[in-house]
């Protein structure tokens, strides 16, 4: 059962959530908010869910999982970020670059950034494994995929045979797979 202290933070989490969404695709007359929405909203739900769980029995299978799935989350998003604001050359919007970054981990995959959401929760999900949570899991891989086609498509049209090229030279989301 929801206590009132957690029914308060989701909904503020929520309010803020839209609010920035809302005004991310408002600024960058990008369209795939919705998506990031409930990839944010499964997140924040899979941690406060489990958040009693972060350090309990630390060295137990699911941890040691949990805990180098946030750890990777970290590396791509860092990266990720960096080679985004260095090479991309972003313009005043948050999201947009003159650039076409192709480097570093672009090298191997497009989307490092939600790479990194989808392993915050996936890592947030092994922390409790229950049926709820790995719902939420799912939901999140699903709406970052969802995500991440919307935006190729406006890679597609900013970038041209350019971005075609780099979608067959590279994978989505995991190098060599996927």
């Amino acid at each position: 059962m929801l206590s009132l202290v957690k029914l308060i933070i989701i909904i503020i989490f929520t309010i803020l959530n839209v609010l920035f969404n809302w005004w991310i695709s408002l600024r960058a007359k990008r369209y795939h908010a919705i998506f990031r929405f409930f990839a944010f909203e499964c997140i924040f739900l899979l941690v406060l869910m489990n958040y009693r769980d972060w350090f309990h029995n630390p060295f137990s299978l699911n941890q040691v999982i949990s805990w180098l799935l946030l750890s990777v989350s970290i590396y791509a998003a860092f990266v990720g970020l960096y080679l985004f604001y260095k090479l991309g050359k972003p313009e005043d919007q948050l999201e947009e670059t003159i650039n076409l970054v192709t480097t570093g981990i672009y090298r191997y995959i497009r989307h490092p950034m939600y790479l990194s959401l989808i392993l915050v929760g996936f890592g947030a999900m092994m922390k409790d494994p229950g049926y709820v949570q790995v719902f939420l899991g799912i939901i999140n891989l699903i709406a970052l995929f969802f995500t991440a086609r919307i935006e190729e498509n406006e890679m597609i049209a900013k970038f041209g045979e350019e971005y075609k090229n780099y979608m067959k030279r590279t994978k989505m989301f995991i190098p060599f797979i996927l």
